[in-house]
């Protein structure tokens, strides 16, 4: 056994450990797990739903404690109060279509006759949370899969490892029996050992895409389900009609914003070449409005990333680009906070182009490239030379023209005027390297159930 370490952004220092369990220990989770699943299932739906909301508000009346912890472990200000507003919005959207999503597809109802076919729970969940937006990632797979009648085991980033822990006792606490929501600490191995032994009936991951591609591996063969949201490199692009205030507004936010590590964050902007300018100019200003810092003072807009070593992706990607002719436009004489570990300042890069990793590969931090683009046709070429695709946020007047541009962008979910942003009613999906699956929405319900068709014949004649 391993002992993990959640080493805090702030200084350095060793904030949680927890110790991994046995191969042996998680096996048996897993049994209990296995166990509890059908009776949790046979509670009426909108029993297993009122508890889930009852360990939502739970989760909420945690907040003096979850807030800081946050700043903690990843470094998000506390002036942004944690993620309470997604995560109450998501689990509250899924709470209020669980039943229509769930109901049978009656085929026919007959003296002769019932066809129909039912939603099943999958069985047991295995939810594998990321650490950027570590409540409200976990919450996409965690509340429907548990109204569905799964029982869900959650395995957290080391980086944000308390946050299992803290959702399983809110959720115990509001009544959820506690082999039907499970917290493990695990190591890689014990991980792909249990994947691989067929403990669980589907997966969902957040993570990077060599994670992706190990559970992938880890599954092979036990015919689990698998839901996987991995990089993401997702692009803006500024029409010649766009709102400039507005788009410089949102994208700049969708950029920078949890120090640009957001899943859906925006690391690419094209510019139609008539608005180039202004955007690039107003972009500039608004990036460096930030304040580096300390993520405990409130004060501070712009924390620490996560993690020195995430930080030293950004800066490598940057001093690339710059050797091979880019320009960084923002001072960083601005952001005294910058100790060339995890305080990064944010900064935008122009004269970029696609030779450069820092246009192609996933940043995941508070810097972005702006590149000037002659046409839509122009502009689709480059937001669709990408190996990954998640969302992509178009500028214009135009709805028609945006849902024809977008008709053609390779990616899980297209914006028009706004960014950064996950709706639950839509489901939540990328494509290429950025996985497969998808989540919230109805069809986030069906992932997370399979059908069972009943063909009752009532005579025997």
């Amino acid at each position: 056994m391993a002992m993990l370490q959640c080493i805090s952004p702030i200084d350095g220092s060793v904030y949680a450990e927890r110790e991994t369990l046995s191969l042996g220990a998680a096996q048996d989770v897993a049994k209990r797990a296995k166990n509890a699943q059908k009776a949790w299932a046979r509670r009426p739906l909108e029993e297993r739903v009122q508890l889930v909301m009852k360990g939502v508000a739970r989760v909420n009346e945690m907040a003096d404690e979850v807030v800081p912890e946050l700043a903690h472990m990843m470094g998000r200000p506390v002036r942004y109060g944690g993620e309470f507003k997604g995560f109450n919005e998501r689990s509250n959207y899924v709470a209020s279509i669980a039943a229509d999503a769930l109901k049978p597809l009656i085929i026919e109802e007959s003296n002769a006759f019932e066809r129909r076919i039912e939603r099943e729970p999958q069985g047991v969940v295995f939810v594998i949370a990321p650490w950027n937006y570590p409540y409200m990632t976990a919450i996409n797979t965690v509340a429907p899969a548990l109204m569905a009648g799964n029982t869900v085991i959650i395995k957290h980033s080391t980086q944000t490892l308390l946050v299992g822990e803290r959702m399983v006792r809110a959720f115990v606490e509001a009544g959820v029996p506690e082999d039907v929501f499970q917290n493990v600490f695990l190591d890689h191995d014990t991980t792909s050992a249990l994947i691989a032994g067929g403990y669980f009936n589907f997966i969902n991951f957040t993570g990077s895409v060599g994670g992706g591609r190990s559970i992938e591996k880890a599954a092979a063969g036990t015919f689990a389900g698998l839901g996987l949201e991995l990089g993401g490199k997702d692009p803006g692009y500024v029409m010649e009609d766009a709102d400039l205030d507005a788009a410089v507004d949102t994208l700049m936010d969708g950029a920078t914003f949890n120090s640009g590590q957001c899943c859906c964050g925006i690391e690419r902007v094209y510019v139609h070449e008539s608005l180039y300018d202004q955007f690039v100019e107003k972009s500039v200003a608004w990036v460096s409005n930030y304040k580096l810092g300390n993520p405990l003072d409130p004060e501070t807009s712009l924390g620490p990333m996560a993690n020195k070593r995430f930080a030293m992706v950004v800066r490598e990607q940057i001093g690339e680009a710059l050797s091979k002719g880019a320009r960084a436009l923002v001072d960083p004489k601005l952001f005294p906070a910058d100790d060339g570990g995890a305080y990064l300042a944010p900064q935008i890069l122009v004269d970029v182009d696609h030779s450069m990793s820092f246009m192609k590969e996933e940043t995941f931090g508070p810097a972005v490239g702006i590149m000037k683009v002659r046409s839509d046709e122009e502009a689709l070429a480059l937001m669709n030379d990408s190996p990954y695709g998640l969302t992509a946020s178009l500028w214009t007047q135009d709805p028609e023209r945006a849902a024809s541009i977008g008709r053609d962008i390779e990616t899980g979910t297209v914006f028009m005027n706004r960014a950064d942003y996950l709706d639950p009613a839509l489901c939540w999906t990328g494509c290429k390297e950025t996985g497969k699956g998808g989540s919230l929405s109805v069809i986030g319900f069906q992932n997370l159930t399979r059908p069972k068709s009943y063909h009752l014949k009532k005579v025997t004649q």
